[in-house]
């Protein structure tokens, strides 16, 4: 693996880049995205920002969010992936990528311990948020951040945190956020916009599925699950359920938490949470996903009920001493 200070030698040297995020983007990935677009521009190197689809609702708040291209328009010699465990998380850009890595310098910067080290310049290091990889690299290019910069690092931090709640946050995530905030970034704005706000049909898919919980392992562990349904019934995206899967965390018997999306018939995109007697990576491995050892994410196939209890058995395996 490289140093930051290698990576930072790659990007300064580079004649253009393109910056690709992850499929069903969440705030790291554009965050980090776009604060190294703004880092790249201010050093004069023509860059743009790709994702494979839309971009959620309420992310748009930002400057320049509205600017992410569904692919590349330019002829880049850098590739450079966010916050992106694995290629195949680029989804409809996979093979655009894989392509580019034939001829092009490519660059994966990440922090999910899961990560395949694909590209040829690859700095991955567990952090509660990539935005804090991503200030890193961008001090070590010898930019000055400004309030852009710092608004797009904290909307990764404040996201990928879970505004700075979850077991990973230490004293090098509130001092990364600490300089953002002393940069310009309003984190109250930022909360809000990106983690509270939501719409009346939101509110209502969100109490209907957290009324319908269910619990398994002695109540150890918590299931939500999202149907096309009730997405389809509410007029909301799949970004809409960002958030749910916390809510399991906060029941106090439950040490393993999962929100199970119905991405189509017989295909669930899950996700997981752990206070941290169980290493969700582990779980989610099983089913060729991965993540974090306390957020993991994977994708199971198959009828509801048989859904259910592959995972049970999944987090029943490595449960240890529940």
């Amino acid at each position: 693996m490289n140093t930051i200070e290698e990576i930072a030698f790659v990007l300064k040297n580079s004649k253009s880049a393109v910056i690709f995020t992850h499929m069903r983007p969440d705030g790291d990935t554009l965050g980090c995205a776009m604060a190294l677009h703004r880092a790249l521009s201010l050093c004069k190197i023509p860059c743009e920002v790709v994702n494979e689809g839309e971009i959620p609702p309420r992310f748009l708040f930002l400057e320049g969010m509205k600017e992410i291209k569904t692919a590349p328009s330019l002829d880049a010699d850098t590739y450079i992936a966010v916050d992106t465990s694995d290629i195949a998380r680029l989804g409809l850009l996979e093979p655009v990528f894989r392509a580019g890595a034939k001829k092009k310098v490519t660059v994966n910067l990440d922090h999910h311990i899961s990560n395949t080290l694909y590209a040829r310049y690859n700095f991955v290091r567990g952090r509660a948020s990539n935005a804090e990889n991503a200030a890193e690299l961008i001090r070590a290019m010898g930019v000055r951040a400004d309030r852009n910069i710092c608004e797009y690092l904290l909307l990764g931090m404040v996201t990928d945190s879970g505004t700075f709640t979850h077991g990973d946050v230490n004293g090098e995530t509130l001092r990364a956020a600490a300089e953002a905030v002393e940069g310009g970034a309003d984190i109250a704005r930022i909360s809000y916009e990106a983690m509270r706000r939501q719409s009346k049909a939101r509110a209502q898919l969100y109490a209907e599925v957290i009324s319908k919980l269910r619990y398994f392992l002695d109540d150890a562990l918590a299931v939500a699950v999202v149907g096309e349904e009730q997405l389809s019934r509410y007029g909301l995206l799949p970004d809409a359920t960002e958030g749910i899967v916390d809510f399991g965390l906060s029941v106090d018997c439950v040490e393993v938490s999962a929100c199970l999306l119905e991405v189509k018939k017989r295909q669930y995109k899950v996700s997981l949470r752990s206070k941290g007697k169980v290493n969700v990576n582990e779980v989610a491995r099983t089913f060729g996903g991965g993540g974090h050892i306390l957020a993991s994410g994977c994708m199971l196939f198959g009828e509801i009920e048989e859904v259910l209890d592959r995972l049970r058995f999944a987090v029943w395996q490595h449960a240890g001493d529940l």
